[in-house]
């Protein structure tokens, strides 16, 4: 039987997006990230995060940086319950890399990986390319998660629907997030875009 997953960008979903983080000093999480994935965990999905690395080929840091504060963010997410079963990371600057997000690479490989059934799997992204690259590899529910400098808040933004029957995000600003109740407390609100339903419950497994 295929299984399901939750993918989790890294840079703004995971942790802060402070700029190229590669160091552990650096390295904060976003609030209510390891209550979402332990409930993940408890519904059956694999916790996965694909993330653009572009730094690493750039010469900002190395894999080797890069390997030593993956193996300090999972050993976080393992000591809270909340274990991420994968991380699928693209290190090149060229956007025609077929794994650099918007393309899909990091996913195919994901669902290879873990033989996922992707139409039951769940996205959620910082970047309108983290959702184009969820949309292209199949995924069944995408949320974007965006932060406008200078608010303090994550809002939900609108965007032009990438394929038949996905709508757009809304601009929204709600007293809480309703990704997946009371699991991230911020401002904002999300459209999924496959049905439009205002969120996803994942202790439902469903909008």
């Amino acid at each position: 039987m295929a299984g399901k997953a939750l993918f989790l960008d890294r840079d703004g979903v995971v942790n802060v997006d402070g700029g190229y983080v590669h160091r552990i000093e650096d390295f904060r999480l976003v609030p209510g990230i390891l209550n979402l994935c332990r409930q993940a965990k408890e519904k059956g999905y694999l916790v996965l995060v694909a993330t653009n690395q572009s730094g690493i080929g750039r010469g900002m840091f190395s894999e080797d940086d890069f390997e030593r504060l993956t193996e300090y963010m999972r050993g976080v997410f393992r000591s809270s319950g909340a274990e991420i079963a994968g991380v699928f990371h693209c290190p090149s600057a060229d956007d025609g890399h077929p794994d650099r997000k918007p393309n899909p690479g990091l996913f195919l490989k994901a669902a290879a990986a873990h033989g996922l059934d992707m139409k039951a799997c769940v996205s959620v992204g910082d970047r309108e390319r983290d959702i184009r690259a969820a949309l292209a590899a199949g995924v069944g529910r995408n949320f974007l998660r965006k932060m406008f400098p200078p608010s303090p808040r994550p809002v939900w933004r609108r965007w032009r629907k990438w394929r038949q029957g996905c709508r757009p995000g809304i601009v929204a600003r709600e007293k809480s997030l309703r990704f997946v109740p009371g699991v991230i407390p911020a401002a904002g609100r999300a459209t999924c875009y496959r049905c439009g339903a205002k969120y996803f419950d994942i202790r439902r497994g469903a909008c």
